[in-house]
């Protein structure tokens, strides 16, 4: 099993990065959001290996962390390597742990590809997994998330990225959370109800 690589990154888009390791470039699929250098700098991925018949594809996270989360995904049942790197991708860490222990299921199918049996399978398999890892396991030390841009913590933080992961375009996501903190009503709302009132708003605005 490749668990790491660590070179110069020499192409990065959305979901991919290829890392030049000695002349050799690894593509490399990551979260979309994931915190990757730029072009020529050097980056190191904590990697999971995953086989098929036809295939080996090389699963990339700045975090082993994130990794573990990714492989824990894994182990619900219908849960390929593409819907969990769609987890990681629409949600915070911070955000799926959080989701699947309390059992919310509405901010579960917000990611494409999981419906409401999804969700509920995601919560029942998992929900006692991620007790027993324990926090710092899958979020990293002092519960600092693994997986996203960075930046702001908080609901409205975690609303964004999930927005960007969804497909929203940077004006449509500005125009949402601008309404949103305009909102008194929605100051005290979690990330499940803002992420619903987001969804609404760029609802009615198309």
């Amino acid at each position: 099993m490749i668990a790491h690589v660590r070179g110069t990154v020499a192409h990065r888009d959305a979901g991919t990065v290829v890392v030049d390791v000695q002349g050799v470039g690894y593509l490399v699929h990551v979260p979309a959001g994931a915190d990757v250098p730029a072009r020529g700098q050097q980056v190191e991925l904590a990697t999971s290996l995953q086989v098929r018949e036809d295939s080996m594809t090389l699963y990339g996270f700045p975090d082993p962390s994130a990794r573990t989360l990714f492989e824990l995904l894994l182990s619900a049942s219908g849960v390929g390597p593409k819907l969990a790197l769609a987890i990681l991708s629409t949600l915070r860490a911070t955000t799926v742990v959080t989701a699947i222990t309390s059992g919310d299921l509405d901010l579960l199918t917000t990611v494409p590809g999981i419906g409401k049996k999804s969700a509920q399978r995601l919560v029942l398999e998992l929900r006692e997994k991620l007790g027993a890892l324990g926090e710092t396991d899958v979020l990293g030390a002092g519960g600092v998330p693994v997986v996203g841009a960075g930046g702001a913590e908080g609901p409205q933080a975690e609303v964004r990225e999930a927005l960007v992961g969804l497909g929203y375009g940077p004006a449509e996501v500005a125009s949402a959370m601008a309404t949103l903190q305009q909102d008194a009503d929605a100051a005290d709302d979690d990330t499940s109800t803002l992420l619903r009132r987001a969804l609404r708003l760029l609802g009615g605005a198309s």
